[in-house]
């Protein structure tokens, strides 16, 4: 089985308490995973980790690269520690929020941080790794160029960029290369930076027996180096180089007009099969990259490999789009032969048909349970503990998408009839702590993992959620202040998690 009997926390690492505005990769991330440890925890998950913009709401499912890691999460301590820079930079740091990451604030002060310890790698010339890093990175050489071209055009998305760029002609990508050699070098240096510190987070996770579980989105933003470096992959208009249909889900729980994401297409049909070759070598270099980066990864709308909603970018909403085959067995057949063993999870969420069940079941992935769906039908409905077919899954009390279990629970959205079968359930009483009572059925139950959002372990409410799905603006901001992470919450969860015979 990939996963043995664990629990775990579900916490994105910007959402780490600290003194600079954002979770990052140093002391912090360190004494999470200590927590973890000591709280018998053998599971840490997290949002994916790669750069993320202003224009798209700083949203991790939105990234500018698959690749790339964030810059914003780059320790200023572990800078400091590495000789690239001085002490005194951190002496004086803004009074940032300790609930919630004020993206432009904390951009504009790391920026800054970032650039002065550039210039001492510059003078110093080098760093130990630097050259072998940058040539052990297949991808990094066209994520630094859209990077450097980007800021050189002031932010515009790639496809708004002058021709000869956007349709990466030969001679424009060299003089930009030329043009803009500092830059390019500059942002070698950031992707350096982030997985040098990531290892150094990973090794630590391993030593104290945590296993990191990262998430790949199926799908990559527009405006990112992997659509710009890779336009021949993707369901483009030659013309105007914009999406012709892109992603996203019919009417469901989440939304009656369902979701349109906005990403585009796999060209996974390309009648050319030099073209489609290409695109499975671009996927083996992202799963290459994730699983040397995380020990299990969650697969954002798994479904998406059997059959996927395909929706006209002229089109407002969701409603009008239509089922699409996917590339569904061939595809994992391709990459397990070219990678091996695939610690994968997938995300099974949504409407799911027998077709995408028999695939991930084929696959031996193991899917996803989440108990705020389990109590808004009848005693057969599939996410109730009593209902899981097998012990291959992880179950959820909520996932990053899903109120918090309190803010679920007070919610004037849930009718009464789910809140007292939930109650009736857990064998619990108006008034009680429900996020506990949620805890306890996770725990309780036969899946191998189960998973806890920290803010339902904290018992937040509402406020404290990460993402609301159709709300463009807003997500991705709440963090814990480290006065909630206590000694009494620790243990507390330690024995819950050893009496379920979770600990190891």
């Amino acid at each position: 089985m990939l996963l043995e009997r664990g629990s775990g926390i579900l916490l994105h690492i910007t959402s780490l308490p600290g003194r600079y505005g954002i979770g990052d990769l140093g002391r912090e991330s360190h004494a999470f995973v200590d927590f973890l440890a000591a709280a018998g925890q053998k599971y840490w998950q997290f949002l994916p980790l790669c750069p993320t913009s202003r224009e798209l709401d700083n949203s991790p499912y939105m990234g500018l690269s698959a690749f790339a890691g964030n810059p914003l999460l780059i320790s200023p301590e572990l800078l400091v520690e590495e000789g690239l820079l001085p002490q005194r930079r951190l002496d004086t740091v803004p009074g940032f929020s300790d609930y919630l990451v004020e993206f432009d604030r904390v951009v504009a002060w790391k920026q800054e941080l970032l650039a002065a310890a550039f210039q001492v790698f510059r003078y110093e010339g080098s760093a130990e790794g630097f050259d072998g890093f940058c040539h052990a990175s297949p991808w990094l050489d066209d994520y630094v160029l859209f990077m450097a071209l980007r800021e050189e055009q002031r932010l515009l998305p790639w496809y708004e960029w002058p021709k000869p760029l956007a349709r990466r002609e030969k001679g424009a990508l060299a003089a930009g290369r030329e043009r803009l050699s500092e830059r390019v070098r500059y942002h070698q240096f950031l992707q350096y930076c982030f997985f040098r510190q990531w290892q150094r987070l990973r090794a630590h996770a391993a030593a104290r027996g945590v296993r990191l579980i990262g998430d790949i989105p199926i799908y990559v933003a527009p405006d990112s180096a992997d659509v710009w470096a890779g336009q021949e992959y993707f369901a483009l208009d030659p013309k105007t180089l914009r999406p012709t249909h892109v992603a996203g889900v019919p009417p469901d729980y989440f939304s009656e007009t369902g979701q349109r994401w906005g990403n585009p297409l796999f060209r996974w049909h390309n009648r050319d099969p030099q073209v489609r070759e290409r695109l499975y070598d671009w996927w083996r270099e992202r799963f290459r990259q994730v699983f040397a980066t995380v020990d299990v990864v969650r697969i954002d709308h798994f479904r998406g490999f059997e059959s996927y909603w395909e929706i006209p970018a002229s089109e407002p909403d969701a409603v009008r789009g239509r089922w699409v085959k996917g590339p569904a067995r061939h595809f994992f057949a391709r990459m397990e032969a070219a990678i091996g063993d695939l610690p994968i999870i997938a995300e099974d969420l949504g409407i799911i048909t027998p077709a995408v069940e028999k695939l991930r079941d084929t696959l031996g992935f193991p899917g996803m349970k989440v108990l705020q769906f389990a109590f808004d039908s009848d005693a057969k409905n599939a996410y109730l503990p009593h209902n899981f077919p097998t012990t291959n899954c992880v179950v959820y009390t909520g996932t990053h998408d899903n109120d918090t279990t309190v803010g679920w629970y007070f919610s004037d959205k849930v009718a009464a009839t789910s809140k007292e079968r939930a109650l009736r359930y857990a064998h619990s009483q108006v008034g009680g702590p429900i996020h506990w009572d949620f805890i306890r059925m996770a725990l309780a139950s036969v899946a191998a993992v189960a998973m806890i959002p920290l803010q339902d372990l904290l018992g937040f409410g509402s406020d404290c959620r990460m993402n609301t799905p159709g709300t463009p603006k807003g997500n991705w901001r709440w963090r814990v202040a480290a006065r909630f992470l206590t000694d009494a919450m620790r243990d507390s969860l330690r024995e819950a998690t050893a009496f379920y015979n979770r600990v190891g």
